[in-house]
């Protein structure tokens, strides 16, 4: 029924004049808990569905939700109203908006689910994780929050184009708190994918996660601050996530590269760089939604584009950016399967899917062994970037002084410090080993739309200023 809808508004849409139209209809479904200290707090369960109605009309674009729709009223009052939103809006508009052709997919694509998550096994698991992480004296604090989401999507549009989805997302944030003489240290971890259980029993094993995030934090109580100073610095690949993402996959983003998102999201300091050096030859990043269990895996973004990998930096030089249709137009190039939306009652944006650094040819303890002093950074936490991406800081949850080539004491609250071009120009060797890690609350847009995805690298090695907090 749902389906049907959908390839009615179309139709309305270009009988009442629309130049282009497309429409997501969507199913959800999302089942949870929340365990703290042994006790479930809450479970979770809902179920969703709805239209997201596109149009472009005289250069405008209009759009318009329906929640659960039941009648045929309800559709042609929505499909009206966004019709008459973008007639409005192309009144004032300067430029218009053309799209960049693309070809039209007929496919249904079903994600790999090796094992379906059911509640009971969730909990149980949740459970055993609680017992490992409470297991050490000094813990005070074990939380866990694990769900499961089940997504159908149809996309219809004007020019042909009938695209059915069916995904899976298992995920669980893990967190252990510890507690002496006044000192709280946190360590957390997200894990899980899109998939099943598999994505957090296989090789991921939330079980070993829980036992080493425990591990951490009461380590960390013991830990000193560390000193500020510029120094070479050996980031693993979970930091290495949190800086592809906010250093380099947002700045990609082409509505970020125009200035289109700069009244709400920041903007993007190489702007009209396409082709020039903006590191060392070592940088070499992609966006890829092909990568296989990653949030950010899926066959056609929200335009029908269907999905490619897209280099983005290769050997230092600036060569791409995610592009939707219309960006695509303005830049005279092709799109690339980037635009995205949280749900069918937003309008699809530009959205990183997997932006990774890619791998080199480094051991990963061969980064550590020619280094005679400098740190070891380890997991993210929490960004701090201007709006241009250009200056940035990011903390991380613990990291190892290395010296003569040996990682020697832990040391707590530790943020890392740079500017984009010189931090991108200090890299001079990254591991082999490639790692993707999972990021589930990347906002955007306005309204602010929350967006999973993944992210990643290997090791890499440059050079940054590290201090601790309140040095």
């Amino acid at each position: 029924m749902l389906e049907d809808f959908a390839d009615k508004a179309v139709q309305l849409a270009l009988n009442r004049g629309a130049q282009y139209c497309d429409v997501r209809a969507e199913m959800t479904k999302s089942n949870g808990f929340l365990l703290e200290n042994g006790q479930i707090e809450h479970f979770s369960s809902k179920s969703e569905n709805g239209l997201g109605i596109r149009i472009l009309a005289d250069g405008a674009w209009g759009f318009y939700s329906i929640s659960n729709p039941k009648s045929m009223d309800e559709l042609k009052e929505g499909v009206i109203s966004a019709i008459k939103s973008a007639f409005h809006y192309a009144q004032t508009k300067k430029q218009k908006v053309k799209l960049a052709e693309t070809r039209a997919y007929v496919d249904t694509v079903d994600y790999t689910v090796i094992e379906k998550p059911t509640i009971e096994e969730m909990t149980k698991l949740a459970f055993e994780c609680d017992k490992i992480i409470r297991a050490r004296k000094r813990i005070n604090k074990s939380s866990i929050h694990m769900h499961h989401d089940e997504l159908h999507k149809y996309f219809v549009n004007s020019e042909g184009a009938k695209i059915t989805q069916n995904n899976d997302d298992t995920i669980v944030n893990l967190s252990a708190t510890a507690n002496e003489s006044g000192l709280s240290e946190t360590v957390s971890a997200t894990e899980g994918g899109r998939g099943g259980m598999e994505t957090i029993t296989g090789k991921d094993n939330v079980l070993k996660k829980s036992d080493s995030i425990s591990e951490k934090a009461d380590k960390l109580i013991d830990a000193r601050p560390a000193k500020e100073e510029k120094t070479t610095v050996v980031m693993n690949p979970d930091f290495v996530a949190l800086l592809a993402h906010e250093i380099l996959g947002h700045p990609s983003e082409a509505d970020r590269v125009l200035g289109k998102e700069m009244a709400w999201a920041g903007g993007a300091w190489w702007s009209g760089h396409l082709g020039t050096k903006i590191g060392s030859t070592e940088l070499n990043v992609i966006d890829d939604p092909l990568i296989q269990s990653s949030l950010g895996w899926y066959k056609y973004d929200d335009e029908g584009v269907m999905a490619s990998r897209k280099s983005l930096v290769k050997d230092g030089v600036l060569v791409g950016h995610m592009q939707s249709r219309e960006t695509a137009s303005l830049f005279d190039t092709m799109p690339n399967s980037a635009m995205r939306a949280t749900g069918y009652s937003f309008m699809p944006l530009i959205r990183m899917a997997c932006t990774c650094i890619g791998p080199g040819n480094w051991n990963p303890d061969e980064l550590i062994k020619d280094v005679k002093s400098g740190y070891l950074i380890c997991d993210m936490k929490v960004p701090s970037i201007d709006m241009m991406r250009y200056n940035w800081s990011i903390s991380c949850q613990y990291a190892q002084k290395i010296e003569n080539g040996e990682c020697k004491e832990l040391l707590r609250d530790v943020i890392v410090m740079g500017n984009a071009p010189d931090f991108f120009n200090s890299i001079d060797a990254r591991g082999k080993d490639f790692t993707v890690r999972p990021i589930i609350n990347c906002g955007k847009g306005d309204p602010m739309q929350i967006m999973r995805m993944g992210n990643g690298g290997p090791h890499i090695r440059g050079v940054a200023t590290v201090k601790s907090v309140g040095t």
